[in-house]
């Protein structure tokens, strides 16, 4: 069946009539076959036309069981398993945005010199990651990416040099000569530690969160609790920054997964890395603070 009108058969005139001097059934046999001439023209007339309406019927049916079939797919299917709008910007932003400042806070002889360089950087690469989406992180270029990355490492790098000047003096006895200092700047070394590791999480878990919104990777690197559910309320759920940081900060608690499950090697191996680095800062800095009080 296609979309052209249908092709009629040409109406051919009936044979003519005999002589006079025809027999009777002769003229009556030519009779019923011009009547069965006609009616065959007009039959196949009106089937031609019946056809092409049940053609369009059939292809308009069809579409629109095709729409009705996508709609109830992207209805059962949950959030974090088909396309969204992605999710707000401004959690990561102010996240960020703290970190620098705890950055800052953090004395000079436990960052790296000049001590404005690296919060300045990451303050204008945060800058033109929300240029690029300014509202919901769904858009894919080319260099968004790269650059969300090097933020995180110069987050990273500028953490780390910290809370290993700090375990140095600590270790040394160079830091900590009064229990209520040492334990802001421990307390600072160590909410930058969670904040820059729930950014790791975020930023690779299903190849990041433009990925996650066109639902380019099927299989999770760290399975939720609402994603194990298969009941209705959490069809809408899709995890954000905001998960990626309870994560954070309980693994950097209880130094172990709680309520969310590593599935991918890199992601055990990041755990146990900020698990590590938690639990030497907050040892050291609560054993120091004690035998100071004490």
């Amino acid at each position: 069946m296609n979309d052209k009108e249908p092709v009629l058969t040409k109406q051919t005139a009936p044979p003519p009539p005999p002589d006079d001097g025809t027999p009777v059934d002769a003229q009556h046999r030519h009779l019923v076959q011009a009547m069965e001439h006609l009616l065959h023209h007009h039959l196949a007339e009106h089937l031609n036309e019946v056809e092409h309406r049940m053609a369009g019927h059939l292809r308009e049916a069809v579409s629109t069981g095709h729409r009705r079939f996508d709609h109830a797919v992207d209805v059962c299917t949950p959030a974090w398993l088909r396309p969204t709008a992605g999710e707000p910007r401004w959690p990561v932003a102010i996240a960020v945005m703290v970190a620098i400042g705890l950055q800052l806070s953090v004395p000079s002889r436990l960052a790296i010199k000049p001590q404005w360089l690296l919060p300045v950087l990451e303050a204008a690469i945060l800058a033109l990651l929300i240029v690029a989406n300014p509202r919901r992180i769904s858009t894919r270029h080319r260099w968004v990416r790269p650059l969300s990355l090097i933020l995180v490492g110069l987050a990273t790098l500028a953490n780390v040099y910290s809370a290993a000047r700090l375990v140095l003096n600590l270790v040394h006895g160079k830091e900590g000569e009064r229990a209520g200092p040492l334990l802001v700047i421990g307390g600072a070394v160590w909410l930058t530690n969670v904040i820059v590791f729930a950014l790791w999480y975020w930023e690779f878990d299903r190849g990041g969160p433009a990925a996650r919104a066109n639902a380019t990777k099927r299989y999770p690197d760290f399975q939720f609790t609402q994603m194990a559910m298969s009941d209705d309320i959490h069809l809408d759920w899709e995890p954000t920054f905001v998960d990626y940081l309870y994560l954070s900060f309980t693994n950097a608690t209880a130094f172990s997964p709680t309520d969310t499950v590593p599935m991918t090697r890199w992601a055990k191996l990041l755990m146990l890395t900020q698990s590590c680095v938690s639990l030497a800062t907050v040892a050291l800095v609560i054993a120091r603070a004690v035998n100071i009080l004490a």
